[in-house]
């Protein structure tokens, strides 16, 4: 299976200093910073609470409703504990596993669904 990582990126135009953005997907939950993990099997179990998905911040140029990010909403992983990972999307059945890494290591129980899948 493959993991996705992206990280933010900004190319400046040669017609005049538009610039174009991508940043990584990442998710805040109780104090904690998740990225997203794809292409695992994972079930979403309860609902946790809600998150937040920050804004982009390497255009610069966010107005004040932006700034404060989209709220979205935190599901239990069945078998993983949320310190390490939750589940994030409008129900438990359209959800995005995202993990807290450590530095740009996957948790082990991450990489455990990973190989088991």
């Amino acid at each position: 299976m493959m993991i996705l990582a992206v990280a933010c990126t900004s190319e400046s135009s040669s017609d005049g200093g538009e610039e174009a953005a991508s940043c990584a997907y990442r998710v805040l939950y109780q104090d904690r910073t998740y990225r997203d993990v794809a292409n695992v099997e994972f079930a979403a179990g309860e609902k946790l609470g809600s998150a937040t998905i920050p804004p982009c911040e390497d255009t610069g140029g966010q107005d004040k409703e932006e700034e404060s990010g989209e709220a979205t909403t935190a599901y239990a992983v069945d078998g993983i504990s949320p310190k390490v990972a939750v589940a994030v999307g409008d129900s438990p059945d359209d959800t995005t596993l995202v993990a807290a890494y450590s530095g740009n290591k996957l948790p082990p129980e991450i990489q455990e669904l990973i190989d088991g899948s």
